[in-house]
């Protein structure tokens, strides 16, 4: 914003023409769109101020340009594309032909070298001005050492969205977390840190809408700077930015940092045969990692890979990791599949990888909590340990030596059957020097979890030997299948007491309850940095649902209505991360 208007800069490093296109407040079918061009161009960036412009003003971007889908270029002028830049954006994704670059039929599917000349504005959402102002008053970091951090990975929705003590049109919402019953919780549970799942801007894809479903988690990014609107009370753009950083402010109040998990590896733009909303109509051949022949190189599963090797795309992830430290005041990024961010022009990873370096050297962002997902899916993905400081790095190795010591083994001792010992155990326990040991990094480097957001929780892996994911639509084949593999999503780790789903009052009930006080229990006092999946604390379940990620209903909402083993359990939570804070020799 200038006193003038608004100054606009946009990168397509091919392109031959970019505009902006402006529409009233209101309008969703584009009927008011007027264009306006940007006149200055240099390096592939295109700029200009357009004057006039105030908060609350609705656009899109244009971009004209080549045709050449063998040669990565998929210019579509007929496509309104959202600003990659937009620090608020209204409206959704309407799954319909004319969102596609290319020529689709009804069911979405087409031949992806053939461009589609409908106009796409009535079905896509708008970018909005918004003003960056905010009463912060005396707000400031809690800044808790590494050493101290309790970090309580949660979701905005799941953890508020029934809680009986916090009005009914505020559950689910930015300002719902930081009520004080949200607060109360958290802060009597002894945790330092909120990891929130994705709450950047995301859309739903069209195979999970074609099949009634809806992303619930977030791993889909629509724009990287600003908050995703259904999270809000507010119904207005500037509303939800607003709560979003009260939200924060509110935490803050209560001694609480705020992590984002952040999801730069993809968009939801998806492969060549996704639709063209935003960074693939603007500069599909720098923004994507393609191949000779055009096409996507998918490291991530979801389609693409964001090219970070690219100066400019590296420049666009930057800034916006800036732009929530600076202007929202969070206080750290967990990096999902932060593998693919470190791919370098071989495709290897590469621990000082640019982005990696500028990260570790920006003077604002090397000094908030780094977290990376150590893996993706590509060639040689898995990479636990091998991120440079000051990254600290989800740990699955804790993970994996908990479960196999408190379930498995423990089965093959009820059989007389020998299990796998106590020596990898005790290696995790004492801060995982095999794989943090080196680069002066130290215990605070592992992030120990037993339970995430992706998998069974805690409680599940007591309950259940194999996912029940029928009601996510896919015929229980996706999630952790429970039968291969080294990775979490393949190998539940999990042990039922000899009886299969949930009981009441049976014998096999009191043993369960104690295996996840034992998981519990090491998970926050090894040495390291102890990760809580929200809800663990109290034993929710998902009644066997390994991957949730479709689920905004009752399988993912937490049911607050606590029996009087969930309070006991609750307490033991409590008891523990109490243990924690006041024994020295516990955070090393």
């Amino acid at each position: 914003m200038t006193p003038d208007g608004v100054d606009f800069a946009v990168f397509a490093g091919h392109a031959d023409k970019v505009e902006i296109c402006l529409f009233e407040a209101g309008d969703t079918t584009g009927a008011t769109e007027r264009r306006v061009s940007l006149p200055g161009h240099a390096h592939g960036t295109w700029f200009g101020s357009v004057p006039g412009l105030r908060v609350g003003q609705r656009y899109g971007v244009r971009a004209l340009g080549p045709w050449l889908p063998a040669e990565g270029m998929r210019y579509n002028a007929d496509k309104l594309l959202l600003d990659p830049c937009a620090r608020a954006i209204e409206g959704q994704v309407t799954w319909r032909p004319e969102v596609f670059g290319h020529v689709v039929d009804a069911q979405l599917r087409g031949d992806p070298d053939f461009r589609d000349r409908r106009n796409s504005a009535a079905y896509v959402p708008r970018s909005v001005v918004v003003d960056n102002r905010f009463d912060w008053g005396d707000d400031a970091s809690p800044q808790v050492p590494w050493a101290e951090t309790v970090i309580y990975e949660t979701h905005v929705r799941n953890l508020t969205r029934r809680h009986p003590e916090i009005p009914e049109w505020l559950r689910g919402t930015y300002a719902a977390m930081a009520h004080p019953a949200t607060i109360a919780h958290l802060q009597a549970l002894g945790v330092t840190s909120v990891e929130l799942l994705p709450v950047h801007a995301f859309s739903h894809e069209p195979e999970l809408v074609q099949r009634g479903l809806q992303n619930h988690w977030g791993y889909n990014t629509l724009g990287f700077s600003a908050p995703q609107a259904a999270y809000a009370a507010s119904n207005s753009p500037q509303g939800g930015l607003d709560e979003f950083k009260g939200m924060v402010k509110g935490l803050h109040a209560a001694g609480l940092e705020v992590i984002l998990d952040v999801v730069y590896n993809h968009t939801c733009e998806q492969s060549r045969i996704g639709a063209t909303l935003s960074l693939r109509g603007l500069d599909n051949r720098a923004y994507y990692r393609l191949d000779e022949r055009g096409r996507d190189i998918d490291v991530t599963g979801c389609g693409n890979t964001l090219d970070l090797r690219h100066p400019m795309v590296a420049l666009l992830v930057l800034d916006s990791l800036r732009y929530w430290v600076q202007e929202c005041h969070v206080d750290g990024f967990r990096f999902d599949l932060a593998v693919a961010l470190g791919r370098g022009r071989d495709d290897a990873y590469d621990p000082n990888h640019p982005f990696l370096v500028a990260l570790r050297t920006d003077p604002v962002l090397s000094r908030v909590k780094l977290i990376a997902e150590p893996w993706d899916l590509g060639v040689h993905g898995w990479r636990t340990g091998q991120f440079p400081p000051p990254f600290a790095e989800w740990n699955d190795h804790f993970r994996d030596a908990v479960r196999t010591f408190w379930l498995p083994d423990v089965e093959r001792s009820a059989h007389l059957e020998p299990g796998n010992g106590v020596r990898e155990l005790a290696t995790r326990l004492a801060g995982s020097q095999d794989l943090f040991g080196a680069h002066d990094r130290g215990p605070t480097a592992s992030v120990n979890y037993v339970a995430a957001h992706d998998g069974f929780t805690l409680a599940d892996t007591t309950i259940y030997a194999y996912q029940v994911n029928s009601a996510d639509g896919a015929g229980n084949q996706d999630g952790h299948t429970g039968h291969t593999g080294h990775t979490d999503h393949a190998d539940h780790r999990s042990w039922t007491q000899r009886r299969e789903g949930p009981g009441v009052n049976t014998p096999e009930m009191a043993a369960r309850r104690r295996s996840i006080r034992n998981m519990l229990a090491t998970e926050l006092l090894a040495t390291g940095v102890p990760m809580i999946n929200a809800g663990d604390e109290f034993g929710r379940s998902q009644q066997g649902n390994n991957n949730a990620y479709y689920q905004d209903n009752p399988v993912s909402w937490f049911d607050w209505d606590l029996e009087p083993w969930q309070r006991e359990l609750l307490a033991t939570t409590r008891f523990l991360t109490k243990l924690r804070a006041t024994n020295p020799v516990l955070r090393q």
